[in-house]
């Protein structure tokens, strides 16, 4: 008898936490293995490399270390799909931590292009993860500037809202002309697939999401839409 489609699809979908599992396996004992040797390579004091030689061994160190987070970036959506992290819950200041992340990001001050913070400092206590939210809204960030050729200033403007009786941060990180219309706008899922950022957006989107969080776009083609590929927003459930 043919198996039914959609215990097959069931069965497929229970294996993915498994597949990643061996993949980062697979994927971490030759990356342990080279990198090994190229710091032995660095730090070889019988045959001293050229200038030439250290540049190549210095370079290949950076790739092997990028894709050494891109495993464990793999590892980490493998786990938090299948079920196998449970995210801290400390209490903290959603708000403060935004403006804790922002601060540290110049992702694109080379082109001038700047990151500004607006709206309400504090006041958005939750209890949640910190250390996977900061990466999270440090992936949004990063992401959203890499798209502006500059000069321009991308606004992170936190709100506090309240519907149903149920308070929420919203944090909206859009151009500064274009802050309320990406608000105002039906949302889109995040367009996620950007280069050279690896599986952070991904990651980010599921750390949200297992906060009770959303993360979305405003309503627009992404390839076209310079509003709705700039634009990010980001919902969280408060304590109170």
């Amino acid at each position: 008898m043919a198996p039914r489609g959609d215990d097959e699809k069931l069965d497929r979908q229970e294996d993915y936490p498994q597949l990643f599992s061996l993949a980062v396996h697979e994927f971490r004992t030759p990356l342990s293995i080279v990198g090994g040797y190229l710091r032995m390579l660095q730090r070889d004091t019988d045959q001293p490399l050229s200038d030439r030689q250290k540049h190549m061994v210095a370079e290949a160190e950076k790739a092997c270390a990028r894709i050494t987070a891109f495993v464990a970036e793999l590892s980490d959506i493998g786990k938090l799909d299948g079920g196998l992290v449970t995210l801290a819950r400390q209490p903290f200041d959603a708000f403060a931590l935004v403006g804790e992340v922002a601060e540290l990001v110049h992702e694109a001050t080379d082109r001038e292009v700047h990151l500004t913070l607006r709206g309400d400092g504090v006041g958005a206590p939750m209890s949640g993860d910190g250390v996977r939210l900061r990466a999270a809204f440090d992936a949004i960030f990063r992401a959203i500037l890499r798209e502006k050729p500059g000069p321009a200033t991308v606004v992170v403007e936190r709100r506090r809202v309240t519907r149903g009786g149920r308070a929420t941060a919203v944090v909206i990180v859009s151009d500064e002309a274009s802050v309320q219309e990406a608000y105002e706008r039906d949302p889109a899922p995040f367009y996620e697939k950007r280069g050279g950022l690896g599986l952070a957006l991904p990651l980010a989107r599921r750390v949200i999401e297992g906060h009770g969080g959303r993360l979305w776009s405003p309503a627009g083609a992404p390839e076209t839409d310079p509003i709705a590929r700039g634009s990010a927003i980001v919902s969280l459930p408060l304590t109170e």
